[in-house]
This record gives structure tokens, C-alpha cells and sequence, in this order.
């Protein structure tokens, strides 16, 4: 009996391969990457909702970039910025035995004995002196992407080029190379982030998350390398030498291009880690300064409310969960969509064709 399941098994795996190799028949490599991808509903669904919350805060809050928004500023549709203080609707919008400044969101249905589904003039409530905590909110989170993205850019840049320099000369390059990127790996992120965040926080976001930047690219910099150790001793790199291609063509034409997966994922992942990273700097008081803000410098300031006022805390750090792990699940389906001998994933009607075909051919 126990050897009849096993066979069966083994004959619905192979109807399924060959059912996933028959969906693939005519695409090309980018296709077949992408069609994987779409199919990791964690990865899409991530994604979408990304997508939707960097839409959403750069619309709400506009854009203000250098002192007070001297280069640009452009108004989003919120009505209030984290300027605006509104003391008079703080006091209105009080609950909680007479604690003011709570939030006007209301999202219980009148057919369930709640008032409706209604926004009210501060959705988010306001901070002790009647700031419009939406507008905090949503400028916290514009700032924390954009160390986010400025970071895994700045890192991606760096850590692909080091890697792929290491990687590919080897020898005493390799060495050099390697024995600068262990000592900038040796010495404690905090620590650096620390020190940058305190002398350069009050220049801006920008500032900083370029300084950031340029310690972040350590980790990526050592999958690289490895990744063109490995790449540069096959055989089409050798077929490339012979027939005259210079390094810059091999690095650039035959190798980079087959280690896109391994950076591609392992940015996402540094991403992931740089909005925490710049969460914890501005929660300890190295990262953005005010009158500025951040996700993780709201959850400083407001940390000894959490008791009276925890909508103040509830939000920015729901913020900051939310889009760690979205990058991280985009990271997964990456992951996932480059690696050749992950399992395909199949649509369950696909799946039960399998097993009917493992069935009669038994």
C-alpha cells in the first residue's frame, strides 16, 4: 500500500513538471521569470499594497524637499500639514474620560449598532498641541521611503560594483577589496549610524540617507563576489575570452546579467533593512531632526502617551511593520522567480490534471 502511494506520488510530481514545462514552451528567460512572480500571490499581493501606500502618502503630504521646503514644495491633498495646529478640534474630538485629541476615524457599520463609516476632521487624531497627526503621519512615512529607497539604491550601486570587481579580477584586487569590505562589516551599523545621524541629521533626509547609503553596501558586496567566482569559470565566459571580448563586455554582457537575481534580492532585503535602520537611528535621536519628522521619530516622541493617547504610537509603527514586510515578501517572490530549481507553482486546476493523469496512468 505504502509503496502504491509512493509511486502515485511520484507520477503526480512528473505530470505537474510536465504540465509546468508545457506552460513555459515559447517563453523566454524574462517571461518565465515574470510569470513566476505574478503567481506568488504573497509577492503580488505585497506589491500592490506597497505600491498603494508610497501613492498614498506622497499624494496626501506633496513633496518639500531642502529647509523648509526652500528647493520644492508641492501640496498634496490633505488639507493640514505638520505645521497646522488645530488646538480647537483637538478638544472637540475627545474620549477616553476627557483626553483630547483622539482620532475622528470611525470605521463601524451602522448595522451593527456603529455610527458609519465616517473620516471626521483628524482620521488619524492630533498630538497634544493640536497637530493633524494624519499629516505627521504621512510625512514620517514620505521620509522613511525615502531612505529606504535612497539607501538600497546608494547600496545596490556600490556593493554590485565592489562585488563584481572582487569577484571577477580576483587575486590581490580581490584581497584589497575584501579586506576593506571586512572592516566597515566589523564595525557595528548602529555605531556608524549613530555617528553620522548625530552630526549630519539636521541637513535633511537626503543627507543622511546618502551617508547611510554608503555603509550599507558590505552584505550585497560579499553575494556578488561570490556569485562571480562562481559565473566567471563557466563556460561561455571562456568561450567570450577566446573570441576577444574585453573584461568590461564579459562583466557587463555575460556575467552581471546572470547575478541580477542575487542583487535584485538581496536589494530588497537591504531596503527592508534600511527603513528599520533609519526607525531605530530616529527613535534613539541620531536620525531626522525636528521640526522634521519620521515613523520612528513619532514613536520617540510620543512613547510616554501610550498608556493615555496609543492611537499616537499605533499608527507610525503599524506603518513601519507594514512596509518591512512587504518589501520582505517581494524579496521571497524574487527569490522564488530567479531560482531554477524552486518548485513551479501551479493553478489548482493544473494540480488536479496532474493527479487525474497520475490516476489512469496507474
Amino acid at each position: 500500500m505504502a509503496e502504491m502511494n509512493r509511486e502515485s506520488v511520484l507520477a503526480t510530481e512528473k505530470n505537474e513538471n510536465e504540465i509546468a514545462n508545457r506552460n513555459t514552451i515559447g517563453l523566454n528567460q524574462k517571461q518565465i521569470i515574470l510569470r513566476k512572480f505574478v503567481k506568488h500571490k504573497a509577492a503580488m499581493g505585497s506589491l500592490v499594497v506597497l505600491i498603494s501606500i508610497i501613492i498614498f502618502v506622497f499624494t496626501a503630504s506633496g513633496l518639500q524637499l531642502g529647509k523648509n521646503a526652500s528647493t520644492l514644495d508641492l501640496r498634496g491633498w490633505w488639507p493640514y500639514s505638520i505645521t497646522d495646529i488645530d488646538p480647537e478640534g483637538a478638544v472637540a474630538a475627545s474620549c477616553n474620560g476627557g483626553v483630547t485629541g483622539c482620532p475622528t476615524l470611525d470605521l463601524t457599520p451602522s448595522f451593527i449598532d456603529g455610527d458609519g463609516i465616517q473620516i471626521g476632521q483628524h482620521p488619524f487624531g492630533t498630538d497634544i498641541i493640536g497637530t493633524d497627526y494624519f499629516a505627521l503621519v504621512m510625512r514620517g512615512a514620505q521620509q522613511s521611503i525615502l531612505v529606504m529607497l535612497i539607501v538600497g539604491l546608494l547600496g545596490v550601486g556600490i556593493g554590485t560594483t565592489i562585488g563584481a570587481i572582487a569577484g571577477y579580477f580576483g587575486g590581490i584586487v580581490d584581497a584589497v577589496l575584501m579586506r576593506v569590505t571586512d572592516m566597515f562589516l566589523v564595525t557595528p551599523t548602529i555605531i556608524i549610524g549613530s555617528v553620522i545621524g548625530f552630526r549630519f541629521g539636521s541637513f535633511g533626509v537626503i543627507p543622511l540617507a546618502l551617508l547611510l547609503g554608503f555603509f550599507a553596501w558590505m552584505g550585497l558586496a560579499r553575494f556578488v563576489r561570490s556569485e562571480f567566482l562562481s559565473l566567471r569559470e563557466r563556460e561561455f565566459v571562456d568561450a567570450a575570452r577566446v573570441a576577444g571580448a574585453s573584461d568590461r563586455r564579459i562583466i557587463f554582457k555575460h556575467i552581471l546579467p546572470n547575478s541580477i537575481g542575487v542583487i535584485i534580492v538581496s536589494g530588497t532585503l537591504l531596503m527592508s533593512g534600511a527603513i528599520l535602520a533609519e526607525s531605530a537611528l530616529s527613535y534613539l535621536g541620531f536620525g531626522v531632526k525636528p521640526p522634521d519628522v519620521s515613523l520612528g521619530l513619532l514613536i520617540s516622541q510620543y512613547q510616554d502617551t501610550f498608556t493615555i493617547s496609543p492611537w499616537l504610537f499605533w499608527w507610525p509603527g503599524a506603518l513601519i511593520v507594514t512596509i518591512a514586510l512587504c518589501v520582505n515578501f517581494i524579496g521571497d517572490g524574487l527569490r522564488d522567480a530567479f531560482d531554477p530549481r524552486q518548485r513551479r507553482h501551479l493553478s489548482f486546476k493544473d494540480r488536479m490534471k496532474a493527479k487525474e493523469l497520475s490516476g489512469k496512468s496507474s
